[in-house]
């Protein structure tokens, strides 16, 4: 009896012993601290890349959107044809991004003695007419003065994340829309017109 109590005294100070060598040792630390920062630091700069190719895609939208109103705006007469062509402007604005299932939307709004906005006509990137003709629509107080003519150009880019990890989360997160509604005034008529809208 006296033996085995001895014996285990001596196995517990031996394990004592071992665990207070252990904690005394230093040599793997590093190793555990990479163990657990790593993943936090790629998260971070994944996060990080894809912030910043949103922001980039996001100026992008906003420049075609801006674009395609812009040159409209500085016609005196439209027709399908001229406004069909703005979504090749767009995908050009886009690239190299993949922009190739987006809504472009492009409407004359003719401004009443009354400040609101009625559309003359409009059409979309596949050659339908989004609004109906003489429907009211709602602008930017800098933009609803009585006569002005006013082109509006509505862009929808939907964007997918990249990095983002496919089997961690629905479909549904994995991709954004990135919006921009440009205004400008017609510069070279009082009313631009389409002749075949």
């Amino acid at each position: 009896m006296k033996t085995l109590t001895k014996a285990t005294r001596l196995s517990s100070h031996r394990l004592k012993s071992l665990f207070s060598s252990f904690a005394k040792d230093k040599k793997g630390i590093g190793a555990v601290e990479f163990a657990i920062v790593t993943p936090i630091l790629i998260m971070a700069y994944i996060g990080a890349f894809e912030i910043s190719l949103g922001f980039t895609v996001s100026g992008k939208v906003a420049r075609a959107a801006s674009t395609v109103a812009d040159l409209v705006a500085q016609q005196s007469t439209v027709d399908k044809t001229y406004l069909g062509n703005m979504k090749n402007v767009a995908q050009t604005m886009l690239a190299p991004y993949k922009g190739f299932n987006f809504t472009l939307k492009i409407s004359g709004i003719k401004v009443d003695n009354t400040n609101k906005g009625t559309v003359i006509w409009s059409r979309d990137q596949n050659g339908a007419t989004p609004y109906a003709v003489n429907s009211t629509v709602n602008l930017p107080a800098q933009f609803a003065t009585k006569g002005a003519f006013v082109i509006r150009t509505e862009l929808i880019v939907p964007h997918e994340l990249l990095l983002f990890a496919p089997n961690l989360a629905s479909k549904s997160i994995t991709k954004i829309n990135l919006a921009k509604t440009a205004y400008f005034r017609s510069r070279q008529a009082e009313t631009i017109s389409c002749t075949n809208c």
